[in-house]
């Protein structure tokens, strides 16, 4: 989000953005908001949402560019990254969570998942080397370093560092992916470039990296593998290559990308060699291919555009609906995408908070296609994509602007993990939420061991 590298991306953006304010075109309906934007850090939520626990940010995560990040959990715990390392939370009792374990490893964004014993951590920035003393680097140096990091887990009160992977352009995101057998594991690293003049990112970058990991000797990890996935892509579009996010769904065989200008649908029968299947564009509204989510059958996939990079105020009612939003695109038998309709909150924001369509993931509800999702500053959204071209929000929790002297803030991502929901607030720490609505009800029912928002498992 603060990479040098998406100022190619942020630069469509706001050529997008521009026209979107004069354009005429419908906003967001106000009819489920309430009147008025909320006083500072007001809190204001639907009737069906409870905030029910909050752990703020603390040492050594209490600078003010100690942002909180993206979330994973496993059995009792939640894992939350933050541009300074990453905290691990007991949440045993949901309404009494409390934090085990900071670990100060800085390098953004620290976008974070687990596997077993085994934690990864995405560095995105060139660093003076891969340890937790390193300094922000010079991308130009020979020794710059950015990719992966592996901790043990086996103590969740005590992490232990055990592994770096340089990678490509560095790791924005990164996916897991499941091996043939249980004892190898595969990351899927996302991260935008080319970067010219630099030691790690040069062009053209039209690739990911695959990071193979052996569970029972993780110090061996090592790319094994940098597929090409935009080798078509017309002269003149190569500003930003590589992706944002790609999403899995190994039981399906599938995986989802989106990849700034594009979405991208991949085979992933063979982890190593992923094979492309689609690629979609939405030049009229999409400006930043930002994530994907695929219904738990595997007929939808939702892909969000992060419109103003994360850092603009977009959920204003002068920006049309289909900007900034997500669009569900049906995928068929014959696996291609066809886009059916578009969702963004209906609750206006003012234009001093940055808000846009951010992570989120499927509520686990039988027969229904339910996502909660961050929106930043816009708080967090639950909303019901079953009829996909008539999507709607069922419950919401939002905080009012920050700070003055604030510009960057709220939900960063909002998951659903065994009967609640939680949120990683990029100032305020970990919120858990309470949803408690008869169409969302059945999914408490859901129990799951691990959680990784980018590697979905049917329920």
């Amino acid at each position: 989000m603060s990479r040098p590298r998406l100022k190619a991306a942020l630069v469509a953006s706001a050529l997008l953005l521009a026209p979107a304010c004069a354009s005429g075109e419908p906003a967001p309906s106000p009819a489920a908001a309430p009147t008025g934007i909320p006083g500072q850090d007001e809190i204001r939520h639907s009737p069906n949402m409870t905030l029910v626990a909050n752990v703020p940010l603390a040492a050594p995560f209490d600078g003010p560019d100690d942002w909180g990040t993206d979330m994973a959990f496993q059995g009792r715990y939640a894992f939350v990254g933050n541009y300074g390392g990453f905290t691990v939370h007991d949440i045993g009792d949901p309404e009494h969570p409390k934090a085990v374990a900071r670990v100060a490893c800085p390098g953004g964004q620290n976008d974070i998942s687990v596997s077993g014993d085994l934690l990864f951590l995405s560095v995105d920035e060139p660093r003076t080397d891969d340890t937790c003393a390193s300094q922000a680097g010079d991308p130009a140096a020979a020794g710059a370093w950015e990719g992966i990091r592996v901790f043990d887990i086996s103590d969740k009160t005590h992490p232990r560092y055990l592994k770096s992977v340089r990678t490509e352009c560095g790791s924005h995101t990164h996916a897991v992916v499941p091996g043939k057998d249980a004892g190898t594991v595969y990351l899927y690293v996302s991260s935008p470039g080319p970067e010219p003049d630099t030691t790690n990112c040069a062009p053209p970058h039209q690739n990911i990296s695959i990071v193979e990991v052996p569970v029972a000797d993780p110090g061996s990890a090592r790319v094994v593998a940098k597929p090409e996935l935009f080798a078509g892509r017309p002269a003149g579009e190569e500003e930003t290559g590589g992706c944002h996010d790609i999403t899995v769904y190994p039981e399906k065989h599938l995986a989802a990308g989106a990849c700034f200008g594009d979405g991208v649908l991949l085979d992933i029968s063979d982890p190593v060699r992923p094979k492309l299947l689609q690629t979609v564009r939405d030049e009229k509204n999409f400006s930043i291919w930002h994530s994907a989510t695929f219904d738990n059958e595997g007929t939808k996939v939702v892909f969000s555009d992060e419109l103003g990079g994360g850092m603009a105020a977009t959920c204003l009612p002068s920006i049309s609906a289909t900007k900034g939003a997500d669009a569900i695109y049906a995928l068929t038998p014959e696996r291609t995408l066809v886009r059916q309709g578009y969702f963004k909150i209906p609750r206006a924001q003012s234009a001093e908070e940055n808000c846009v369509a951010h992570n989120g993931a499927l509520i686990p509800v039988p027969g229904r296609d339910v996502m909660v999702q961050g929106w930043y500053m816009g708080g967090v959204s639950v909303w019901d994509f079953t009829d996909s071209a008539h999507p709607q929000e069922i419950a919401y929790f939002e905080r009012g602007p920050l700070a003055p002297e604030l510009h960057l803030g709220g939900s960063w991502s909002a998951y659903y993990y065994n009967g609640y929901i939680y949120s990683s607030d990029i100032t305020k720490g970990l919120d858990v939420l309470r949803l408690d609505d008869p169409r969302t009800d059945p999914a408490k029912a859901v129990r799951r061991d691990e959680l990784n928002a980018q590697s979905q498992r049917s329920y």
